[in-house]
């Protein structure tokens, strides 16, 4: 079951890697660094910090807007 995203992200990166980590960036912007896995499934994730949307190279294609 493929998960859809509610909404499009501010910001979002395609990665190689199944787990990623996100700490908001340099500077007063940023937030506590924290580790992600993302689904096989779905192919993305999203940051609980900066809504940031990480999306594995292998399903760029279908994932990185919302519908």
């Amino acid at each position: 079951m493929t998960r859809t995203p509610a909404h499009d992200a501010p910001e979002f990166e395609v990665v190689s890697r199944y787990r990623v980590c996100c700490d908001g960036g340099e500077g007063a912007l940023g937030h506590p660094r924290v580790w992600l896995s993302i689904p096989h499934d779905t192919g993305w994730v999203e940051c609980g910090y900066c809504d940031k949307r990480f999306i594995h190279e292998d399903h760029a294609g279908d994932t990185g807007r919302a519908a």
